[in-house]
This record gives structure tokens, C-alpha cells and sequence, in this order.
């Protein structure tokens, strides 16, 4: 399975109701165009050989009859696809000659068994009761056909899985069992199900879609599994009710692709190594011995490297939707503020210093510090924000500066530290001409020792302005602006530090502040360690370490996903087709690589920060890694791409 991708879809055929001829023939034409696409796994709606709205007719043999010739028809006419196929169809069992509303699988002409409803609804417009017996766990019942190659077991506990990806195994549940109070599905993926199909009729009324789309986003995310939703529509009889085809697949808590009120195909690509790291990593997920007599069926399938339809965001950290990403930097932002209001309180500190540059980071740590002194009840005074211009300084990022203090009321202190760097070059004899690491080190390391003394004079603490995109690749000078008594920023990448600056310069209701935010979010982002030429800015920090929505993008898939380096490099160029080429995305991919594993040294004595995502970087509760792991394999494995 290349990358560990591969390609599903729900299915919504347009059925004539107790019409299985005419049935089978649109549920073997929406196969091949399935296969055409190079999907793998095809779900099918629930009883959609007959139709869900067949009433009383689930009693008479004929139309049971007809559904079994249909479905021998169905797996004749898909012996050549390489997929495996879920369709809908009443069962009955041999011995006793009970109904049963069963999900038939088939694997290149061969059926692997049924799959029973756990759930029947003895409620509403359709009384399942009345036709249908449920499956029970353990139990099995027997099927023969008029054609004695497709006889069949039923069977209510077990999974199907494939032979060359045993990570890829599918367990099965019907409509109603997903709205039971312990769905199949639920012991189905904690005996190893990483995929479970859901046969589906479910008919519309206002406000069910919502509902329906919580329970399969919140049960994929539960089960860390890839969760498939096909529901029946058009064609369905309308007598009392409306069925709109409401097709859903979804992953681990997200919806990759829906469709409703049409027919035909919803498709899209499941990460099956993305589903086995998540359950790797989190201990809350634990297996379930199998019980006696689970059943488990093989398939074949041939899964190489799928094309990908899938939307992979290129900033994975800020939210697509302005509603959410508006109410993510509101989250932020408050848990930001609650935790430095808290180190203030049990250290009994009355004053917060912050080096501000009139640079991103320091504004949304000047931001977060404003908030926490005033929910202290505390003055604005108690904000002390310190300036430090050198040999770098524009007049630009000062004139920022003190706009900022000035705006948020906080005390405001210019420190020209020239003159004292220049002394510590003379003492360590390092000539002011060579524009060296030390030549900046000296400048940053010299800025942390005023503020930190600073706070010592006041009884303060120093609050830090790194953020996580800076820890991520060690960009920050040891002992110098990598160190704080509180790094706010700690949790935030740099992609989100911009949002959350925006929003606060959206929402501030203050023109001035909203102005010098929006200016200097405007500004190319640079530690100015180097002189300005010109009076401009000479050291833009993504020219030489690389761009950041490039590094933030790497940084997620490979902290919280755990990808190799070849696979987030498929992912980069395809999320950043037209923006970067490929030699660009795998430059900045090899110096992300290098930096994350020599930089570690850094991470390894952070300061205490507020963790705000899924990904974290502190050694104390997040990232535990060496400081002396050797990256070579995975760099390695970059040197064979192109």
C-alpha cells in the first residue's frame, strides 16, 4: 500500500423499488465507474437490491428470491474489479427461515459472507420489526442459494481483512446499529477493524443531517477509524418519507467528502498508516480480546500508489472555515491568557517585561501579558515593555514598538544596547566586522540579560515570545531569546501567530492599535541581528531558514502523524502545487529534517509554556527525544526522491 493511502466511496444508486433486475444492473454499472476512479472499497446503501421501502413484500418469496438472483448477478458481473464491494439485501437463513436485513460482502466474484442488522427499530414510519430479525453477537446462521457457488455464512461478530495489508481490515454495521448505545462498530475496531462500512437508509427531516453527520464525524474519531456512510435516495418510494442520499466519508473526526440529494459516487482516499499511528500513540485506545468464535473473512486487493482527491490544507494548524478559525484564535488567545494569569498568581508577581521588536511574536506575547494584567485587576502599568535597538534595529519595527506599549497602556522602556554588545566584543575579542552566529548570539543573549534583570528590579517575570515554529527547527539563540520565566507563545506556530494578531487587530475595537497590529503584520519577519540596509530590514528569516506555512505544514505531519519524510513530501507537493516547486519543497523538507533532530538540545529545557493544539513540543508532557537521535534514515530516505 503506497503511502497507506487508498481509494473508497459511498454509492447512492437510483433503484426501482422490488425492481432486483433492474437494480443490480445500476449497482454493477456505478462498480465499474467506481473502478474506473481506482476505488478499492465500495459501500453500497442499505437493502438496495430490493429497495428499504419495500413494506410488507419482505415477506413474499419472490422478492426474496429475486434479491438473491440479483446479487449472484452482482458478484458475476464484478469478477474482473479488483474491490471490495458492501451491498444491501434481505437474507434469509436456511434452518429456520427467518429474515434477516443483511450487508453482503463480495471480493472479485466471490461472496465472503453477510452481515447481519444488530439493531432493528421497532419505532416510526418503518417497523423493521415487522420484517426483520436482528444478528446477535456470536451468532450465525446459514444461507443457501440457487447457486450453490455463493452459499454463505451469516455471521454478526467478525471482520473482513486483506491479505497484503493486514492493517487494512473492514468491519461492518447497518443504519440504526451506529445510533445504538453501543454500536458494533465500536468492539468491531477494538478487535482490529481500522475501516467500518455503514449500510444506510435514513430518511430526512429538518435538523436530522446534522445530527447524522455529529454521530459518523464523532464515532471515526472515537474509534481513530476510517468510517464510510452510504444511504439510500433517489428511487426510494416517497410515500410518507424522503431519503436524499446523504453520503459521508469521514476520518478520524473528519469529513473528507459528502454528498447529498444526488446519485452516484462520493469518493475519496483513507490514510490507513495515518489510523494505525493514531491508535499507536494514544494508550486510551485499547484493544479487545477476540471473542470465541470471531470470524474473519480475507479479500484480495492489488493497492498501489493512489492519485489523491482528498483536500490536504496547506496550513494544517488554522482553520479553512473564518466562523472556526475566528472562534480558534478567541480559544487561543484565552488559554494563553489563563495560564500566564496563573504563574502570576502562584509566584505572587506584580509586573510581566517583554522584549518587544515590533515583530510578530513579541506582539501577540505583549497581547496575551495586556489581557492577564487586567483580569489580574492589576494597572496597565504593570506591563513593562523594553525595546532594545542595535545594529539591526529599523526604524519601522522601533516606531512599532512603542506604538504597541503606548496603546496598551504599558510602560515603556527604550534600552539602546549598542554600546554594552560592543563592549562584549572587545572583552571576548570578536571584531564587529565579522558578521557571524556570534555577532548575533551577542545581541540576543545581551537583550535576554536586560529584560531578565529588568524583572529582577521589579519583581517581575520575563515573559517569553517564541513561538512553536521557532522550537520546531531551534531557530532561537541558546540562553538568549530561547529563554523566559513564561514562553506564551510556546504552543503557537507561526502560521497561527498571524491569525491570532489579526483577530485581535479585527475584534480590539481601537483604530490605533488595530493600525500598528495590521502594520505589523505587514512586516517581513526577522530577528534584525544584521545591519539594515538602507534603513530596511537585510535579514528576512525565511529567506535563510526557509518559509514558514512550509515548515508548519512539515511539523504537523511529522509530530502529530508520525509520517515518514517521503510521505509528507507527497503530501507538500500536492497541497503546494503552483505555490513551490518540488526542489523547493524538498530543499526546505531536508533542512526541516537536519534542524528538528540537532536542535533538540534546545527543547530539552524549555521554559514552561501553555500547550493550545494537538501539537506540542515541551519535554515535560509532548515531544521526549534525545538530544543526540541520529537523523540519518530519514534523511536517507530523502536523497532517493526527486
Amino acid at each position: 500500500m503506497k503511502d497507506g493511502f487508498i481509494k473508497v466511496a459511498a454509492a447512492t444508486p437510483k433503484i426501482r423499488v422490488a425492481d432486483c433486475e433492474y437494480n443490480a444492473g445500476e449497482i454493477v454499472r456505478l462498480c465499474r465507474e467506481a473502478a474506473s476512479l481506482g476505488v478499492k472499497i465500495l459501500v453500497f446503501p442499505e437493502l438496495c437490491v430490493t429497495g428499504y421501502t419495500c413494506g410488507d413484500l419482505f415477506l413474499q418469496d419472490t422478492l426474496i428470491d429475486a434479491a438473491m438472483s440479483a446479487l449472484i448477478r452482482i458478484a458475476d458481473e464484478t469478477r474482473d474489479l479488483d474491490m471490495l464491494i458492501a451491498v444491501g439485501c434481505p437474507v434469509r437463513d436456511s434452518r429456520m427461515g427467518k429474515l434477516y436485513n443483511c450487508a453482503a460482502i463480495l471480493n472479485r466474484g466471490k461472496l465472503l459472507g453477510f452481515h447481519p442488522k444488530m439493531n432493528i427499530p421497532n419505532y416510526g414510519e418503518f417497523y423493521e420489526q415487522r420484517w426483520f430479525n436482528a444478528g446477535g453477537d456470536g451468532w450465525t446462521g446459514d444461507v443457501n442459494f440457487p447457486d450453490r457457488r455463493f452459499e454463505g455464512l451469516i455471521c454478526a461478530d467478525g471482520c473482513f481483512y486483506c491479505r497484503d495489508c493486514p492493517d487494512l481490515a473492514v468491519g461492518v454495521e447497518i443504519c440504526e446499529d451506529l445510533w445504538a448505545a453501543d454500536p458494533p462498530s465500536t468492539g468491531l475496531a477494538r478487535t482490529g477493524a481500522s475501516v467500518i462500512l455503514n449500510l444506510s437508509a435514513s430518511n430526512e427531516l429538518v435538523g436530522k443531517v446534522a445530527y447524522r453527520r455529529e454521530l459518523v464525524k464523532n464515532q471515526s474519531a472515537r474509534l481513530h477509524c476510517a468510517y464510510i456512510y452510504a444511504d439510500a435516495g433517489e428511487g426510494e418510494s416517497t410515500t410518507d418519507l424522503v431519503f436524499a442520499g446523504h453520503n459521508m466519508i469521514a476520518e478520524n473526526g473528519t469529513i473528507l467528502a459528502e454528498s447529498r440529494f444526488k446519485t452516484g459516487l462520493t469518493v475519496s482516499e483513507i490514510d490507513i498508516q495515518r489510523l494505525m499511528y493514531d491508535r499507536r500513540r494514544n494508550t486510551t485506545f485499547t484493544p479487545k480480546k477476540l471473542a470465541d468464535g470471531f470470524w474473519r473473512a480475507a479479500f484480495d486487493l492489488n493497492i498501489t500508489e493512489t492519485a489523491l482527491t482528498r483536500i490536504v490544507a496547506k496550513n494544517p494548524f488554522v482553520p479553512a472555515s473564518r466562523d472556526e478559525r475566528t472562534e480558534r484564535c478567541g480559544e487561543i488567545f484565552a488559554i494563553q491568557t489563563q495560564g500566564l494569569k496563573k504563574r502570576m498568581e502562584h509566584i505572587g508577581a506584580k509586573k510581566l517585561v517583554v522584549g518587544v521588536s515590533g515583530g510578530l511574536d513579541s506582539t501577540l506575547a505583549m497581547l496575551v501579558s495586556s489581557m492577564a494584567v487586567r483580569q489580574l485587576g492589576l494597572s496597565s502599568g504593570a506591563l513593562v515593555a523594553v525595546t532594545m535597538p542595535c545594529f539591526g534595529t529599523t526604524r519601522r519595527t522601533k516606531s512599532n514598538a512603542m506604538v504597541l506599549a503606548e496603546k496598551l497602556g504599558a510602560e515603556l522602556r527604550v534600552v539602546d544596547i549598542t554600546a554594552s554588545v560592543r563592549q562584549h566584543f572587545t572583552d571576548i575579542g570578536h571584531d564587529e566586522n565579522d558578521h557571524s552566529v556570534t555577532y548575533e548570539n551577542a545581541q540576543a543573549r545581551e537583550r535576554t540579560q536586560v529584560i531578565m534583570d529588568i524583572a529582577n528590579s521589579l519583581g517581575g517575570i520575563v515573559v517569553g515570545t517564541g513561538d512553536l515554529s521557532e522550537l520546531a527547527l531551534g531557530w532561537a539563540t541558546y540562553n538568549g531569546d530561547h529563554m523566559s520565566m513564561y514562553g506564551v507563545n510556546a504552543g503557537v506556530p507561526k502560521t497561527l501567530v498571524r491569525y491570532v494578531v489579526g483577530w485581535y487587530a479585527d475584534t480590539c475595537d481601537d483604530p490605533g492599535l488595530s493600525g500598528v497590529l495590521n502594520d505589523i503584520l505587514a512586516t517581513p519577519v526577522s530577528p534584525e541581528l544584521l545591519p539594515a540596509e538602507n534603513g530596511e530590514i537585510s535579514q528576512k528569516t525565511e529567506d535563510l531558514v526557509g518559509p514558514y506555512e512550509l515548515h508548519d505544514f512539515f511539523l504537523y505531519y511529522f509530530v502529530r502523524w508520525g509520517m515518514n519524510p517521503a510521505k509528507i513530501y507527497r503530501l507538500a507537493k500536492y497541497a503546494f502545487a503552483g505555490t513551490y516547486d518540488d526542489a523547493t519543497i524538498l530543499k526546505w523538507l531536508r533542512t526541516f529534517v537536519h534542524r528538528f533532530f540537532t536542535q533538540q538540545f534546545k527543547r530539552s529545557c524549555l521554559p514552561d509554556g501553555p500547550k493550545v493544539g494537538s501539537v506540542a513540543l515541551s519535554p515535560r508532557g509532548d515531544w521526549r527525544m534525545p538530544s543526540d537521535a541520529v537523523s540519518t534514515a530519514w534523511l536517507d530516505e530523502l536523497e532517493n526522491l526527486t
